[in-house]
């Protein structure tokens, strides 16, 4: 991979016809919605991007990112470095009735006076190939099993051993 930094804006049109691969680094502290979503990070991302025109004439971008993030663990919250990858493929479109005719194997990037923010199509990249949720082993969390159970379950089952269909049967009994 190499240690280049990747340019904010480009021309992707320009650089798929000629077949070009942009391929660097970003830091990570560069996107504040991900910041948002994940905290604060440190470190970069690794990119590879291929532009080109495919066999259909679509004007498409073949991606790879990985970085190494501190995500918090949904059981202590203690932070926890998961490695997230993603590979994608776009399709350069300026409206979106285009959009709506790429294939299902494409997903549309807007492309706004023939100017691309790869920034942000980086950092839609990470927000979506972030893991819905997270865990340490629970040899290595800090929180157990045992600690996340209240004790509320056995009560509300102890109290339940009354059919709720015996006030219907003292009704009936009375008439």
């Amino acid at each position: 991979m190499l240690t280049t930094r990747l340019p904010l804006q480009v021309e992707p049109y320009r650089l798929a016809a000629n077949g070009e691969r942009l391929e660097g680094q970003v830091p990570l502290d560069r996107f504040a919605r991900l910041a948002a979503e994940a905290g604060e990070q440190s470190g970069v991302v690794e990119v590879r991007l291929d532009f080109a025109i495919d066999a259909q004439g679509r004007r498409v971008i073949d991606g790879w990112l990985s970085a190494e993030l501190l995500l918090a663990c949904r059981r202590c919250l203690t932070p926890m470095a998961q490695r997230v990858d993603s590979q994608f493929l776009l399709g350069m479109v300026s409206s979106d009735a285009l959009a709506a005719e790429l294939p299902s194997t494409h997903e549309p990037v807007l492309v706004e006076n023939e100017q691309l923010n790869l920034l942000s199509l980086l950092e839609d990249e990470l927000l979506l190939s972030l893991p819905q949720v997270i865990y340490h082993d629970e040899a290595q969390c800090r929180v157990s099993r045992d600690q996340l159970s209240s004790g509320e379950a056995s009560e509300v089952a102890e109290t339940s051993t009354v059919s709720p269909f015996e006030v219907l049967r003292a009704l009936k009994d009375k008439s």
